[in-house]
């Protein structure tokens, strides 16, 4: 099994072109926060009923597909689990009082949609391919190592 720096490594040889590494700093955790919204905006029933805790926050898709990608980042690095997880409860969070104003299907495809234009177009810039496209763990590697560029103390 790679570690977390392996994996930042390989992942930082497309992401090379200060451009794209922008646009992966908005564009990477925008879509991490619509796949949330949109897991939130699946029916829940089965899940609100089977825990009773009133608690839509937690009482969704979104809650539970985050605990085993938790598991993942658990797995490379207790740390950087953290991290995630203060930025997946932040999302939930959000996502929920979004969800109270606006259709939280249609924000997230919204926001989802315009995100990845925007990582094509820095891979574009960049002239180098996804990394997702070699290994589908890179999915949650980006967001990892957003997180680790913009909040080290490297």
């Amino acid at each position: 099994m790679r570690t977390l720096d392996q994996w930042f490594a390989e992942y930082a040889v497309s992401h090379q072109n200060p451009k794209n590494k922008a646009i992966h700093y908005i564009c990477v955790p925008a879509i991490y926060f619509s796949i949330v919204g949109l897991l939130m905006s699946i029916p829940s029933g089965i899940i609100a009923n089977t825990l009773k805790l009133n608690a839509p926050i937690i009482e969704n898709w979104a809650f539970i597909v985050l605990l085993f990608v938790l598991i993942f980042y658990i797995r490379l690095s207790i740390a950087m689990a953290v991290k995630i997880a203060l930025f997946s409860a932040i999302c939930l969070v959000v996502n929920y009082y979004i969800g109270q104003i606006f259709p939280l299907w249609a924000f997230s495809i919204g926001v989802f949609v315009i995100a990845w234009i925007g990582q094509f177009y820095g891979h574009n810039i960049e002239g180098k391919k996804p990394s997702f496209l070699k290994d589908l763990q890179f999915l949650l590697i980006g967001p990892a190592w957003v997180v680790e560029n913009l909040f080290s103390r490297k």
